[in-house]
């Protein structure tokens, strides 16, 4: 038995949260904190399933590149502390 399947999984956005959160890091335009979706298409146009996206991504519309937010303010604050004794860092310090 033969099985042969002509389509793709492509991601969409559904719901822009915030607009220009920041620039692209591909083209340098702005772009969007959008909701996305995954979307299993059959041959190239048809969709055939959808299902949520796990969190917002930032979204590109003159690229139509999706990439990760910029880290929040806790977690860069917690990427500069000692991971043995807790204690705030430098933020020039770097490791070898």
């Amino acid at each position: 038995m033969f099985f042969f399947f002509a389509g793709g999984l492509e991601q969409q956005a559904t719901q822009i949260l915030k607009n220009g959160v920041r620039r692209c890091i591909m083209c340098g335009s702005r772009a969007d904190l959008v909701e996305y979706e995954k979307v299993l298409k059959l041959f190239i146009f048809v969709p055939v399933w959808r299902w949520p996206g796990k969190g917002p991504l930032m979204h590109c519309d003159n690229c139509k590149l999706f990439f990760p937010p910029p880290p929040e303010k806790e977690t860069l604050e917690a990427a500069l502390r000692c991971q043995f004794c807790s204690c705030q860092l430098d933020p020039s310090f770097r490791t070898v």
